[in-house]
């Protein structure tokens, strides 16, 4: 009877433990085939974004390349590099600007040539700053007349003519100044000959005494506007008329702004060739 007993008690427990090992199996088979459903999912998933590109991928492949895109794109320039345009030094074509004094303060300063007074003045923001008288060309070798502008300064300058030069000193033709033209070969300058001065014996050139030509060479510079008048018209009567207790104040002619001549970097020049003979 014990027997009996104790046999049936060993079957349930075999029974019992039978069940539990049934279902975790169960169990087991079950989670692993829901994580192979799964799986499979997620591949199909990836397979379907592959054959169709989002629209933001779409956009990106049919919107146009940046040329830079498409030159660095070329397999021909492909490792070569490329430099921005803003990196590239930007070159000018704009021809330089002639020299207008009403734009630059420091620049007033304007001279006045008479060929009939033979006379020479300063002007300094309308007014007459100073007259000298001066040597004008003769008959046979007339002063140029126009809109001029100095484009250098010597001091004791060296003479040169053709073959012949002279040195500074009293023989010197041009004397101590010269103050040149943008009218190849003329200028202002002194001479070695004061007696000339007020007279029209020169080779065109603006002959000036010393003391008056080394002063006009304080009061000037280069780039200052040299009008040349061979007429007395109403303008050039008034700049050289008679001294008075007050100067008028005097209107130039536009032309007087500014000329076609383009001036170089000041320069002092130790060598003049010259019309003067």
């Amino acid at each position: 009877m014990r027997r009996l007993v104790v046999i049936s008690g060993k079957s349930k427990i075999i029974t019992t433990f039978a069940a539990i090992v049934f279902a975790l199996t169960s169990i087991h088979l079950a989670a692993k085939a829901h994580i192979a459903s799964l799986q499979r999912e997620q591949a199909q998933l990836e397979q379907s974004a592959i054959k169709q590109p989002s629209a933001v991928t779409q956009d990106a492949q049919s919107a146009p390349r940046h040329p830079a895109a498409q030159l660095l794109a070329s397999p021909a320039i492909a490792n070569q590099k490329v430099t921005a345009p803003e990196a590239r030094p930007k070159q000018s074509t704009a021809a330089p600007a002639a020299i207008d004094h009403s734009a630059d303060p420091a620049q007033k300063r304007q001279v006045i040539i008479s060929i009939a007074d033979r006379q020479l003045a300063v002007i300094d923001h309308g007014q007459v700053l100073k007259t000298y008288p001066i040597a004008v060309g003769a008959r046979g070798t007339p002063s140029p007349d126009g809109d001029f502008v100095i484009i250098n300064h010597a001091k004791d300058p060296v003479y040169r003519h053709g073959d012949k030069e002279i040195a500074p000193g009293k023989d010197n033709p041009l004397g101590t100044r010269w103050m040149g033209l943008s009218l190849k070969g003329y200028g202002i300058h002194g001479t070695n000959v004061q007696s000339s001065v007020g007279k029209a014996v020169s080779h065109g050139c603006f002959r000036m005494r010393k003391q008056d030509v080394e002063e006009l060479y304080t009061l000037v510079q280069v780039g200052d506007t040299v009008m040349v008048r061979r007429e007395r018209d109403s303008m050039i009567a008034k700049v050289f008329a008679a001294p008075t207790t007050t100067q008028p104040a005097v209107t130039l002619a536009a032309a007087a702004q500014g000329s076609d001549a383009q001036v170089p970097a000041a320069a002092t020049t130790t060598t003049v060739e010259t019309t003067e003979q």
